[in-house]
């Protein structure tokens, strides 16, 4: 199994597919079908096969697996491909989530069905490539290239504002990229090399440090999205179709925490260890002010996202804290948030299919009516504010004990937060599935169908089974989390002691 190159066979799978789309191509009934069956088939067997991954994954190896190599440009870039513990829950989340997009989009994508499959088959490539890559211009190739299957899917396939949010969604992202762009520059000429594991152990100057973790930071900040360049998320999370708000929030997202992980950390630990304090500040302005926002909101999918940033500011708190709970905790995070998230939006998507309004005054009593709907909204409620036995829960848990170890204001001010979450996402609950169902238009709404039962079950199974038995995501992760926090710990204490013997 370890001799054929199973990275790139399951980074480059939905490519295939995509290309089967193009060639059956045609606007016909018939032509869209095929598009639909093309891009499910092809997201199931890339799942499959990224299974294998996790099969032959040696936990206890701290070290890259899977490598491939070969030669690509001049100058030493190389085709570099290779997985750890921090990147294969990401690669596994992505290729889990994308059946579910494509069934979310069956009935409620008309227009252009081809396209859009092929879009998202064209995102997952370039997604599942970023957290593969080894070398940095391969890694910045798939990391920018993710926006323009997105910038489509949003500007195409949106809601009346799409093209405002869709042209800010790229911008913002685009900016800050230029400058990670500039700084992967400098790291070449110090280092000769733009090889990831060469360079996690090149002794980077601090100068260059402090100039690149600013250059990084700008880019990771606006991808997650950290306060305050958070703006552009709830435009693109409004005006994206269902199934686009669930990849952004399930797996975009992710890769702004991923580079934290993968460059900042390891790359440059003095300038971490140094902006530590910066990243705890915005931290908890993020996971305080944007739950006050989201209590605020009068749209479902615009609640949600703003809960996704003060989500988000655990898992930045979590990963600075520079402690191996606080590491451990950002990745199970990111992995339950991705799968929380998601869920969410797609029950957003299954009332707004039905009564084609977001507005939280349409809705209420819903659970007279929808009462299976409603005993699984509420599970991905309760796993959103952080209730134990959810997945929710051990992210936000571990990220609060790591920050504990290195800052007590920091960790004591992040739990306001989960008191605010619960205040808002029970807010929401109430309003829309409690109550008398006085509203005439929502007397004949129906239950869950047979596709969207198969589309949330398997999302609430995850959710619980992650939340009482966390071991096999913390487990997968703990030898490369353990690696990147003794390497983190080791430059700080070299430095100290250096500056103590001057």
């Amino acid at each position: 199994m370890t001799t054929w190159p199973i990275l790139s066979v399951v980074t480059f799978l939905p490519v295939v597919g995509a290309l089967l789309i193009y060639l059956s191509r045609g606007d016909d009934e018939a032509a869209r079908r095929n598009a639909r069956w093309i891009a499910l088939w092809t997201t199931l067997i890339t799942f499959a096969v990224s299974l294998i991954l996790v099969w032959r994954f040696d936990a206890a190896q701290p070290d890259f697996q899977f490598v491939e190599k070969a030669q690509w440009l001049a100058s030493g870039i190389t085709y570099h491909m290779g997985v750890d513990g921090i990147s294969l829950p990401f690669v596994i989340l992505t290729t889990a989530l994308m059946p579910f997009c494509i069934i979310a989009s069956w009935k409620s994508i008309t227009q252009r069905v081809g396209e859009y499959m092929m879009a998202f088959l064209l995102l997952e490539t370039l997604m599942i490539g970023t957290f593969s890559a080894l070398d940095l211009v391969l890694f910045y190739l798939f990391f920018e290239g993710g926006l323009i299957p997105m910038f489509l899917i949003i500007g195409v396939w949106g809601g009346p504002r799409r093209v405002y949010a869709s042209f800010k969604f790229f911008l913002y992202t685009l900016l800050g990229s230029v400058l990670m762009l500039l700084a992967i520059m400098a790291l070449y000429w110090n280092a000769g090399t733009t090889d990831i594991p060469t360079l996690m152990h090149t002794a980077v100057p601090r100068n260059l440090q402090t100039w690149a973790w600013l250059a990084f930071f700008a880019s990771f900040a606006v991808k997650m999205p950290m306060w305050p360049v958070h703006t552009w998320l709830p435009d693109a999370h409004v005006e994206a179709p269902t199934a686009g708000s669930v990849v952004l929030a399930a797996i975009l997202l992710k890769m702004g925490g991923y580079g934290f992980l993968r460059f900042s950390l390891p790359m440059f630990p003095l300038a971490s260890h140094d902006f530590a304090p910066l990243i705890f500040g915005m931290s908890v302005i993020a996971i305080i002010y944007t739950s006050l926002v989201a209590l605020m909101q009068e749209d479902i999918k615009k609640l949600i996202a703003y809960s996704s940033v003060a989500h988000m500011g655990f898992v930045t708190m979590g990963i600075f804290a520079g402690t191996t709970q606080g590491v451990a905790g950002g990745v199970f995070q990111m992995v339950s948030h991705g799968i929380v998230s998601g869920a969410l939006f797609l029950c957003v998507g299954i009332v707004y299919d039905r009564m084609h309004t977001r507005e939280i005054a349409a809705y209420g009593g819903l659970v007279n009516r929808m009462p299976l709907y409603a005993v699984v909204f509420m599970v991905f409620t309760m796993a959103n504010v952080g209730l134990p036995g959810t997945s929710g829960f051990v992210g936000e848990f571990l990220t609060l004990v790591g920050t504990f170890k290195v800052s007590i204001p920091t960790a004591t001010a992040a739990t306001l937060g989960v008191i605010l979450s619960a205040a808002y996402a029970l807010w929401l609950y109430r309003k829309v599935v409690f109550g008398k169902l006085t509203k005439p238009s929502l007397a004949s709404i129906k239950d869950l169908t047979f596709r969207e039962s198969l589309i949330l079950l398997p999302l609430v199974f995850l959710t619980i089974l992650f939340g009482v038995y966390p071991k096999p995501v913390l487990d997968m992760s703990a030898a490369s989390v353990q690696q990147l926090v003794n390497n983190y710990n080791t430059a700080i204490t070299a430095v100290k002691a250096a500056a103590l013997l001057q």
